[in-house]
């Protein structure tokens, strides 16, 4: 009985184990035949080049006038005549306001009389007193008394020259803030004054190329309200001192601006050099993966997958960039001249992934871009 027993159990066993095997192998040749393989991503790419770059170092300058004042009135006074307009390009010299003036032209007579009547009797008593008739005592304080009275008509005209206000340099004059009739206290703002040919640009640069910085050395810049000009400047002043909470370097060019293209306050992009040429590897911007740990592009190669076939795909490769052109980037190490990179589609890709490319359309790729629409 117990044999029995054992042998159907055995029986039973055999069966499970064999239903068990069976439907693994169904499962396994079910999963093997739904296994989904996406379809290779589309990009677009460029064949790396080397090309020769100057060393440049791109920072952000503001121009500043050479000279620069906000005009006010020296002395209080009603605006008696306004002769400038706003905006007016100005010589140095020219009237632009008075103020009025009747008070110490009247102030003007009194002293002028009493100059003239102290001229007079200073006149006589030298003569007395060459004579013998008066005390030397006498003549001193009608001399005193003439030139008091000269100074008095000198402190007046002195008055009525203040109340005019001219240009104190050639410039081009901004908004006016004073209108006619309008009394005016000591220091009220006229009008803004601004010498802009030739004009200043103040941009900072870290310490590490202060060494480059020289009176005289030659750099540029461009501005992106200004699209298609380029000026050319001469630094002509470094500063003294680093600033010591962000390691910079203030330094001054001194441009040429015929025209008055550029005003005071603008932001230029500044080009300055800091060093010889180097070997660069320039692709386009869209090209690079900018992250925390670290830049990177996209190589395409041949990669042999895990059935053994070979296919189109991309692998990760950290790059060291410096400096930028139009709408490239130039890449100086982690890639060499003949990879593919890929230029579009990036954002989307992973290391192994399967790439077509189809570069019909590309990114921009130009140097020296000149957008229709800036």
């Amino acid at each position: 009985m117990i044999k029995r027993m054992l042998l159907m159990l055995a029986v039973v066993v055999v069966v499970v184990a064999s239903l068990g095997y069976y439907k693994t192998k169904q499962i396994q040749a079910a999963v093997k035949a739904h296994t989904f393989a996406p379809p290779p991503e589309a990009i677009t790419t460029v064949v790396a080049k080397p090309e020769t770059w100057p060393a440049t170092m791109s920072v952000v300058g503001t121009t500043v006038a050479i000279h620069g004042v906000t005009i006010s009135a020296d002395l209080p006074g009603t605006v008696s005549q306004i002769s400038f307009d706003s905006g007016r390009t100005v010589q140095a010299g020219e009237v632009l306001a008075e103020l009025d003036t009747r008070q110490e032209r009247a102030q003007l007579a009194a002293m002028e009389a009493q100059r003239d009547l102290a001229k007079i009797n200073h006149a006589r008593l030298q003569q007395l007193v060459n004579e013998g008739v008066i005390s030397r005592m006498d003549y001193d304080k009608a001399l005193a008394e003439q030139k008091q009275t000269e100074a008095s008509v000198n402190e007046v005209r002195a008055a009525i020259a203040r109340k005019t206000i001219r240009a104190p340099f050639t410039g081009v004059l901004g908004i006016r803030q004073a209108n006619l009739g309008q009394y005016l206290a000591a220091g009220s703002p006229i009008v803004s004054l601004q010498s802009v040919d030739p004009i200043y640009v103040n941009f900072s640069v870290p310490q590490q190329v202060l060494a480059q910085m020289k009176p005289g050395h030659t750099v540029h810049f461009t501005s992106d309200s200004l699209p298609g000009h380029e000026f050319t400047g001469r630094i002509n002043a470094v500063d003294s001192t680093v600033d010591p909470a962000t390691r910079n370097l203030q330094v001054q060019a001194t441009v040429s601006n015929p025209g008055g293209k550029l005003r005071p306050g603008m932001f230029v992009q500044v080009a300055v050099g800091v060093g010889d040429q180097q070997s660069i590897i320039p692709l386009p911007a869209s090209a690079i993966s900018y992250a925390p740990f670290g830049d990177s592009v996209y190589v395409v190669s041949d990669i042999t997958g895990p059935d053994g076939k070979t296919y189109r795909g991309v692998h990760q490769q950290f790059v060291k960039v410096q400096g930028s052109r139009g709408d490239q980037v130039g890449v100086v190490s982690g890639i060499k001249p003949g990879d593919e990179i890929v230029t579009s589609g990036v954002f989307k890709l992973r290391n192994g992934a399967a790439v077509a490319v189809n570069n019909k359309v590309q990114p921009g790729n130009n140097p020296a871009p000149k957008p229709e629409d800036n």
